[in-house]
């Protein structure tokens, strides 16, 4: 499994010689050949799918940036083919990472179901290396836990297995990897359940979004999943500012439904509102005495829903308090805090008893501000202030409450982007 994993890391190869030979011992378990290459997550909008059919109460949940997983209906239960698989991905225009995802994305595609689907999920193992995958927070048969050595065999390289239950539950969930190691490399997806009948009050806009950090040393494209401090934080696989802004109209209810699995907690913070916590992995919060808040900490292993009233309008910061995590490229500087032109001042700074380092802020990094408006441009970007990509980095989106003319204006850039990317 080790000199699997090093052939991956080094080469990206390919996993069909090391999986001929296999065969699945878990229940329901078959072989299946890997694929020959990587599947490459695009940079661009996600695919669209086809509607959810989940009632007139219920919104659908839009997770900015990732696609939904489709389904089909087999004997009554709604199935969804899910491949495990190297994923190239870009966090943001220019910063490549090789990673693992499923079928294609990283996180993986979002799964939206209803309580009391039954549901039928066939997983392939295209990893190098055997895989197992967990419903977090799904209170569901022990032989579909996904726990390796416990409620199965794990799933081979190119084996398959098949998890079949009936959903009990409403809330945020999700699905992940249980092999430790492999969480690190980008096996996560959102699993939603919706209700039957929508909570109340009822919400007009509903997001789902994935925190995750990754470590990417230099001249490498392979997160190091044995890092304690990470470089690169993302909201559902991207760094702001190529992160996606949240768009809703001024009045509107929101809830956003936010999942960690990572090694940080991210205090979650939202700009020129008040929210309440309404959720957690555990599903709805059966109480009124919740407590308003503007910074939601979530943590490793955990879910949060918010939810407010868009009353306040304007473009407002919506990301991770960590001053780090507010900062792509993150890295120890060993060279500029050791070197000794360090307390020079700078040129015309120093005048007549001027200290040596006058001007200067002698052994600290600096703050950088990177203005990148043009290459993160997109419809939901339409309207932003001139040099806002400086100021949204790392882990951190936008919520922008707009007026009915200027979102209606986005939707139809919107549908206009998807028109061309029909035609090719």
């Amino acid at each position: 499994m080790q000199s699997s994993r090093r052939l991956f890391l080094r080469g990206l190869a390919s996993v069909a010689g090391a999986a001929s030979a296999q065969t699945a011992q878990a229940q329901h378990a078959h072989p299946g050949p890997p694929p020959q290459k990587a599947s490459v997550q695009p940079v661009g909008p996600a695919p669209r799918v086809p509607p959810h059919q989940l009632g007139a109460e219920v919104v659908p949940v839009v997770s900015p940036d990732i696609p939904d997983m489709p389904w089909r209906l087999e004997n009554g239960a709604k199935v969804f083919d899910i491949r495990v698989e190297h994923v190239r991905t870009a966090l943001i225009p220019g910063r490549v990472m090789d990673g693992w995802g499923f079928n294609g994305s990283i996180p993986g595609p979002t799964i939206q179901v209803i309580e009391g689907d039954r549901v039928r999920l066939n997983v392939e193992n295209w990893l190098p290396e055997p895989f197992s995958m967990h419903w977090h927070g799904l209170e569901i048969p022990n032989e579909m836990d996904g726990m390796p050595g416990i409620s199965q065999d794990a799933i081979p390289p190119g084996g398959r297995f098949v998890y079949e239950f009936t959903l009990k539950q409403n809330g945020t969930f999700f699905y992940h990897s249980h092999m430790a190691m492999q969480e690190m490399m980008g096996l996560i997806g959102l699993f939603i359940i919706h209700p039957r009948r929508a909570h109340t009050p009822r919400v007009d806009r509903d997001f789902g979004i994935i925190l995750q950090e990754w470590a990417l040393l230099p001249n490498n494209t392979i997160p190091n999943s044995l890092a304690m401090e990470f470089n690169w934080l993302t909201l559902n696989g991207k760094a702001g500012p190529a992160t996606t802004p949240l768009i809703v109209k001024l009045g509107e209810r929101v809830r956003i439904r936010l999942v960690n699995l990572g090694m940080d907690h991210h205090p979650m913070h939202l700009h020129g509102h008040q929210f309440y916590v309404t959720g957690t992995e555990g599903g709805r919060i059966r109480t009124t005495a919740v407590i308003p808040e503007n910074t939601v900490l979530v943590g490793v292993a955990q879910a949060r829903d918010i939810e407010f009233v868009a009353d306040n309008p304007g473009d407002w910061h919506f990301h991770c308090h960590l001053p780090h995590h507010m900062m792509n490229q993150m890295a120890s500087m060993v060279g500029p805090l050791m070197m000794s032109h360090a307390n020079a001042p700078r040129p015309g700074q120093a005048g007549p008893g001027a200290a040596p380092n006058a001007g200067m802020f002698p052994g600290y990094p600096q703050d950088t501000f990177m203005v990148m408006d043009d290459m993160v441009a997109k419809p939901e970007t339409y309207g932003l202030r001139p040099g806002w990509s400086g100021g949204t980095m790392g882990m951190m989106t936008i919520v922008r409450v707009l007026n009915p003319e200027l979102f209606e204006k986005i939707q139809e850039l919107k549908a206009e982007q998807a028109r061309k990317a029909d035609a090719r």
